[in-house]
């Protein structure tokens, strides 16, 4: 059965409630599909547009916002297992996925959204923030970074990996949570990761965006 509400073949913007930068959203949201998890209707809704699909519990959405979103564009999830990121990022079918709102705020719910990240490996997803992206490492992934960039990475399980170009590398290395991370590293110029499981998080300066994108776009997926 497929339980996907919005499919793409090109990247879909997803928007949580969390703090978002409202210029960044508007440039994301340009021609592409926007969903709203939940409470991240109101942000859509402030930088002008009103979102393709709304999916989630509906906890967060106010009586008065929900008035303002047709009934066919609203998907009610109503279980409490899972966050409305979850919800979100597990019923959209995309190349890639560019989750703004879900960094910020509450620590509770940005850590929550490093879990789902992990936990949904093969939807590739992006999450933007106002001085960082996040996104899962896939096996193999070449970014075009310019010499001095902070590279960092964060292990949600034990994994292992190779690394070229960066200032500290990562061979023969034993990452897990309460043995080693990958905090502050830095890019010497262009950049190679190889991973040998779905568990490395890597984190980035908001400028480096768009070659991060780039190299997602020439990677291969778990």
């Amino acid at each position: 059965m497929n339980d996907k509400i919005v499919e793409s073949p090109e990247t879909v913007v997803l928007v949580g409630g969390g703090a978002c930068h409202l210029p960044a959203l508007k440039a994301a949201m340009t021609g592409r599909v926007v969903v709203a998890a939940d409470g991240g209707t109101e942000a859509v809704l402030a930088a002008g547009r009103t979102p393709d699909a709304v999916i989630g519990d509906m906890d967060s959405l106010r009586p008065e916002i929900r008035a303002r979103i047709p009934a066919h564009v609203l998907h009610e999830i109503s279980e409490q297992d899972s966050t409305d990121f979850d919800k979100g990022l597990r019923s959209i079918a995309a190349p890639l996925i560019l989750g703004h709102g879900f960094l910020g705020k509450r620590l509770d719910h940005q850590l929550a959204a490093m879990i789902v990240l992990v936990r949904r490996a093969a939807q590739r997803c992006v999450l933007v923030g106002a001085e960082d992206v996040v996104c899962l490492c896939p096996p193999r992934l070449a970014l075009d970074l310019p010499a001095g960039e902070r590279v960092s990475l964060f292990p949600m399980g034990p994994v292992r990996g190779r690394s070229e170009g960066v200032r500290w590398p990562i061979d023969g290395l034993d990452f897990s949570p309460a043995v080693q991370g990958g905090t502050s590293n830095e890019a010497l110029g262009p950049v190679t990761l190889t991973l040998e499981a779905p568990l490395m998080l890597l984190i980035l300066p908001i400028d480096c965006l768009d070659a991060l994108l780039a190299g997602l776009e020439r990677a291969p997926g778990w």
